[in-house]
């Protein structure tokens, strides 16, 4: 027997629209396709600051917020390699980019030094590639595990 449980009304559903289940399901299903796409990164429901407008000039409610149900990025190494560069001039000892579709960890000692290391790479050379190695920290991770389901 399916049980209904009753929520009394709050002011955040008062000034927010709740969504149906039908409208998650599909902003989930979309968020999902295109995390699989490596040339974006998707967010659900991010925040957006637009306290620098007016946003009553478009009859909206809400005064320094908007809430996409699906945001959609860029994917842009460079900017992350730049954050890598801002953090070794913090005295970072090494920073590891991780890259799910292709199940790959490059580890970067400095910003032009890295080493990666992938699942293709380890079946071919177990010996060598089976654990991920962060010399500079002396971090030994399985790679394998790093990516199991």
């Amino acid at each position: 027997m399916t049980k209904l449980i009753e929520f009394e009304e709050t002011e955040y559903d008062k000034v927010h629209d709740m969504p149906s289940r039908n409208h998650r399901f599909v902003q989930t299903r979309i968020a999902s396709l295109l995390f699989n796409d490596d040339r974006f990164t998707p967010f659900v429901e991010l925040s957006l600051d637009a306290s620098q407008i007016d946003l009553s000039q478009f009859g909206l409610k809400t005064k320094d917020e908007l809430i996409p149900d699906v945001c959609v990025y860029p994917s842009n190494v460079s900017d992350i390699l730049a954050k890598f560069k801002a953090y070794f001039a913090l005295n970072i000892k090494s920073c590891w980019l991780i890259t799910p579709a292709i199940k790959a960890v490059t580890i970067y000692s400095q910003p032009s030094r890295f080493k990666t290391f992938s699942i293709d790479t380890a079946e071919v050379d177990t010996e060598v590639n089976l654990d991920i190695i962060d010399k500079t920290m002396d971090i030994h991770l399985p790679l394998q595990k790093i990516f199991k389901r």
